[in-house]
């Protein structure tokens, strides 16, 4: 019989990697505190119909490789029954030989699904769709029945502003669930001026869920952030999260941001000037609610995004047709952070960049900010996006350990929609037990298990379980040391 492609050891190249991963990793809760998981599947407690539903449905990962192996798109967004869109998904998989992709399929149908001796491909399509389909039938595959066999313990949304977070107070109220799932406050539609009455359209929603009449005052519009800001904290929220092409930090006067507020609220675009200091003086307010309330900030850069503009006109945006940026990006984040440092207003913060080449550029900025008052306070983030794979996440643990401390690093998320995808923790941590294991073997890093393996404990589950200060339901007890 073959050997299956996903093995107990699989990624594991030493006898110190393997002792390392199943000793100080594997068992480890998860602490996904960036996803983007619906929270009302969770309060509803979401049972899928088949795996297109909790497999395809939203993934752009997936969507873009079937567009290249020349699948036509009524089998990625279109009206194609879910079973020909899973085999034209299945016809696909052997295609993506090298591509990330190809690994966390095959590491998602082994857990939580159980597929292990198969290949996924045309042919074993259709016993993989029925076995599947079986399971998912079963109460332990329900949203939160996933999330309890993968042993999740947090989990961090992505909400906007407005939102009522009604789920997350359902979820929190109901003693039987363990998992507990925290908003994240995501205000990016207060920077999105490009489009003045789409802008406005929300301007309004954001003043009747704050119930402040901000009408065209600029100081009403920060005072409405404001009240939403401390809405999201009464309900468990310690993270917020930014996603910008690059950072804004242009100079500006008190004056000339109330001027354009007034402007854009009678729905006239602002040059594009004035369009910088607007968004440079929101991004500081925001930034100093994070600092105010001790919250952790996330900033997500470098997104080229709505390419293909037929595509975006047909679909709308995260359909996959989004790129790496190449973006100005040292200068600006220098002087955004110099800002908020200057007035006392740094916070807690992860910059996740999007371009690997600025791997570096990102993690010698964060040195600049340390300041000796919180362990590893400035964070450079996991691989995101494009570079959550094999080589992006080595890459950023190299440029991470050569210029600060792998040591206090926060770990991995999933930035997913899906409930299956979990198994990119087992991913991250197998990779990096891996790396830290061939360094030990290579006489690079000391052959001292008890040295290294807690450092391994401490990446993926103890760093960012004490470092985000969740409320206190939501970090479970430490496991005991090995």
């Amino acid at each position: 019989m073959r050997q299956p492609f996903i093995t107990e050891n699989f990624l594991l190249g030493s006898d110190h990697a393997v002792e390392l991963y199943h000793g100080y990793a594997r068992d480890l809760p998860i602490v996904d505190f960036h996803c983007h998981l619906p929270p009302a599947h969770i309060a509803a407690d979401r049972r899928f119909e088949n795996l297109t539903q909790i497999w395809l449905s939203g993934d752009h990962y997936k969507w873009r490789l079937m567009r290249a192996a020349g699948v036509p798109e009524r089998y990625c967004t279109g009206d194609a029954p879910d079973r020909e869109k899973f085999q034209k998904w299945a016809e696909t998989v052997p295609q993506t030989l090298r591509n990330p992709a190809y690994h966390w399929t095959h590491l998602e149908l082994r857990c939580p699904l159980g597929v292990a001796d198969r290949l996924l491909n045309a042919s074993t399509a259709d016993g993989i769709w029925r076995q599947c389909n079986e399971k998912l039938a079963s109460p332990d595959f329900s949203a939160r029945g996933i999330m309890r066999q993968m042993n999740v313990a947090i989990v961090c949304t992505t909400d906007d502003p407005t939102d009522t977070l009604e789920h997350h107070r359902a979820i929190a109220a109901d003693e039987s669930f363990a998992v507990q799932v925290l908003p994240t406050f995501r205000p990016d539609r207060a920077l999105a001026i490009d489009s003045p009455d789409v802008w406005n359209d929300w301007i309004d929603r954001l003043a009747a869920a704050s119930d402040i009449d901000i009408a065209d005052r600029y100081d009403r519009l920060l005072d409405a952030l404001l009240a939403r800001h401390d809405f999201f904290h009464a309900a468990g929220c310690r993270l917020a999260d930014h996603g910008l092409e690059t950072f804004w930090a242009a100079d500006y006067t008190p004056g000339e941001i109330a001027s354009a507020f007034r402007r854009l609220r009678q729905h006239k675009p602002l040059p594009a000037e004035d369009a910088a200091k607007f968004r440079s003086a929101v991004l500081y307010e925001l930034a100093s609610m994070n600092c105010g309330k001790g919250w952790t900030q996330q900033f997500h850069f470098g997104a080229l995004r709505n390419n293909n503009s037929r595509m975006f006109a047909a679909l709308g945006p995260d359909s996959g047709y989004d790129s790496i940026g190449d973006f100005e990006v040292a200068r600006p984040m220098a002087r955004f952070l110099d800002r908020l440092d200057r007035a006392g207003r740094l916070t807690k913060t992860i910059l996740y960049n999007l371009n690997p080449a600025h791997n570096d550029v990102v993690a010698t900025m964060l040195g600049n900010f340390q300041d000796g008052t919180i362990p590893g306070k400035m964070q450079i983030g996991s691989g995101w996006w494009f570079l959550d794979q094999r080589d992006g996440i080595q890459n950023q643990l190299n440029s991470l350990s050569n210029q600060g401390l792998l040591s206090r690093f926060v770990g991995m998320v999933t930035d997913s929609r899906s409930f299956l995808s979990y198994p990119r923790h087992e991913y991250f941590r197998r990779i990096l037990c891996n790396l830290l294991g061939d360094e030990m073997h290579r006489g690079l890093l000391p052959d001292d298990i008890q040295l290294v393996g807690p450092m391994v404990s401490d990446i993926c589950y103890r760093n960012p379980a004490t470092y985000f200060q969740f409320p206190a339901r939501a970090t479970p007890k430490p496991p005991q040391a090995q």
